[in-house]
């Protein structure tokens, strides 16, 4: 697939990893519609853990690309909890509410328009779409007090090999990026020593990841054909402890 022919949903959209995405993928030439919680020039305000919802923002944005060839799944929270603290179990309201979000969610986004995606003509690969999903690096070492936000993110890599099986017959690839530490709004607020401290434990470069470099690898992943069913770390060799 080719960026500029991409007609994307981008999840997220407003801001950091997302609003990255939706900005290189629009400079590039593709169509972009963006579906987040605030109000939006060029998307829906959508929740994607409500079926009537996702299935409201998919009809519109086919309405105003024309078809959709690319989900990228970026909306999601980070949720710090322990498993027993000094307050006591972890609240379940808390853990349910982190899968609904960037598990549940991410699997209702792409369903819904996945289904639309099958409805295109293939190309001369026979390719139709491709999902991109954000899990984390959490997911393989995630830390204490990320019991919620690590199951969460260890669903969405386990669902890349069965959705891939499920979708080839669609011509759908399905492919997750997995992040280390990126400098998004959350960890700007955090303030440049705290920041510091995050960038010396990644081993090279030492910094934290950029949301372009984000994009990037999206963009990849959409116009690299043979990509499918798996998980990407992009995290400069950081191994959490």
């Amino acid at each position: 697939m080719l960026i500029k022919d991409t007609c994307a949903i981008v999840t997220g959209g407003a801001s950091g990893l997302g609003a990255a995405t939706a900005a290189r993928f629009r400079n590039a030439g593709a169509k972009m519609f963006i579906l987040d919680r605030q109000e939006v020039p060029d998307g829906a305000v959508c929740d994607v853990t409500n079926e009537a919802s996702v299935a409201d923002a998919v009809t519109k944005a086919k309405a105003a690309m024309g078809q959709i060839t690319c989900v990228v799944n970026c909306a999601g929270i980070a949720t710090g909890e322990k498993t027993v603290g000094r307050d006591g179990p972890h609240r379940l309201d808390s853990f349910q509410r982190t899968i609904d979000i960037n598990l549940v969610g991410t699997f209702n986004v792409t369903r819904l328009a996945a289904a639309e995606m099958a409805q295109n003509t293939a190309d001369a690969g026979g390719m139709r779409g491709v999902v991109i999903s954000t899990a984390s690096i959490a997911a393989f070492d995630g830390q204490m007090g990320q019991t919620a936000y690590a199951a969460s993110k260890a669903g969405i890599a386990g669902l890349q090999l069965p959705m891939a099986r499920d979708l080839a017959r669609s011509g759908i690839r399905t492919m997750a990026i997995a992040p280390g530490v990126f400098m998004t709004p959350m960890l700007e607020g955090l303030g440049p020593e705290i920041t510091d401290a995050l960038a010396a434990d990644v081993t090279f470069p030492k910094r934290l990841g950029m949301p372009d470099e984000y994009a990037a690898l999206a963009q990849f992943i959409v116009e690299c054909d043979y990509l499918n069913g798996e998980t990407i770390r992009l995290d400069g060799a950081l191994r959490m402890k």
